[in-house]
């Protein structure tokens, strides 16, 4: 009752929204993921919430359900509707984004395209220690991360007031701070074999169901393509950061790397796993920071090509090319 009740109040809402700020507009209200939809010929508005800058895809996907061409996005907070504007900017036809100020709205400026980061020297000092053990050695929001086929089992994080780093072993944050607690009394590199040992023989094609071979698909599709990105038509793959960071390792996400085509122009190649309706916007928003000239291709297993990830590939202003792949992880 409590989310019905929420969902009427959002409806309620969006709906007087526009009727002030469109001359008495109306229509047919929907709900939307923390948020609420109204439709009124072809004319199609979206309340987004707290995570409306990760609901782009979805909007675009109601829209064309809708048949409507004009889409409107609605945010309260500046920040969210920041994100959706530089991401709406990457389409042909790209809808209007608006903040909400009480009961009026205003054009939302495009947030500026991050620059991506960088580790500090004392974290780089353990790149070598992870390469050694045989791990994928990624950046994201300025964290080396150490990983086995896409899963995180170490990183290495500030310690103390003064620059240093200190080296966190564990799958997620609960897990490190669980296995610091077990095994108190290992060294870091002992610590590390011991993760990476229980890691690699669960993380693989041929193992029983598990969980650790269920999280993170994306980058573990990702990690065979860097590992061997013939099947792309590339010579090299470097694994990326995304824009908008990881909220969780159970969230869906998208894996993005960089490499170089046969003409010498850049390709970004953003992985995913299942119908993302997300891929397209976050893909674009990658390759707008790590590579703006870049190709961009969208490597999904086959069974994920969808008509909807097409139809948003082919809307961009610089079209994405969506590819069917395979490799070891073989679509779990």
């Amino acid at each position: 009752m409590e989310a019905d009740r929420r969902a009427a109040l959002l409806g309620a809402k969006l709906g007087a929204l526009v009727h002030d700020g469109w001359s008495g507009a109306s229509g047919r209200a929907g709900t939307f993921p923390d948020g609420a939809t109204l439709v009124d010929g072809d004319r199609g508005w979206v309340l987004v919430g707290d995570d409306g800058a990760r609901r782009l895809g979805s909007a675009l996907a109601w829209a064309r359900q809708q048949r409507a061409g004009e889409l409107h996005l609605l945010a309260e907070d500046p920040a969210v509707a920041g994100v959706l504007a530089r991401r709406a900017g990457r389409f042909a036809r790209p809808p209007q984004v608006w903040v909400v100020d009480g009961r009026s709205v205003q054009p939302a400026e495009p947030a500026p395209v991050p620059v991506a980061s960088v580790p500090p020297p004392s974290a780089e000092l353990f790149r070598p220690v992870l390469a050694d053990a045989g791990l994928e050695v990624v950046v994201e929001q300025g964290t080396l991360l150490a990983e086995v086929n896409g899963l995180e089992v170490a990183r290495v994080v500030p310690s103390g007031g003064d620059g240093d780093a200190r080296m966190e072993v564990g799958v997620g944050r609960f897990d490190r701070e669980a296995f610091a607690m077990i095994n108190a009394d290992l060294r870091d590199t002992e610590a590390l074999a011991k993760a990476v040992g229980i890691v690699r023989s669960i993380r693989r094609p041929d193992s029983p169901r598990h969980q650790l071979n269920q999280l993170a698909p994306e980058r573990w599709l990702r990690a065979d393509h860097v590992a061997d990105p013939s099947p792309l038509g590339l010579s090299s793959l470097e694994p990326v950061e995304p824009v908008l960071p990881r909220q969780n390792l159970r969230d869906r996400a998208v894996a993005s790397a960089i490499g170089e085509g046969a003409d010498g122009r850049p390709v970004l190649v953003t992985f995913s796993s299942g119908v993302d309706l997300e891929l397209v916007p976050a893909a674009a928003d990658d390759r707008a920071m790590h590579a703006p000239d870049a190709r961009l291709v969208l490597a999904v297993p086959a069974r994920d090509v969808h008509p909807v990830t097409e139809a948003l590939a082919a809307a961009l202003t610089e079209p994405a090319e969506v590819v069917a792949v395979e490799g070891g992880w073989q679509g779990r």
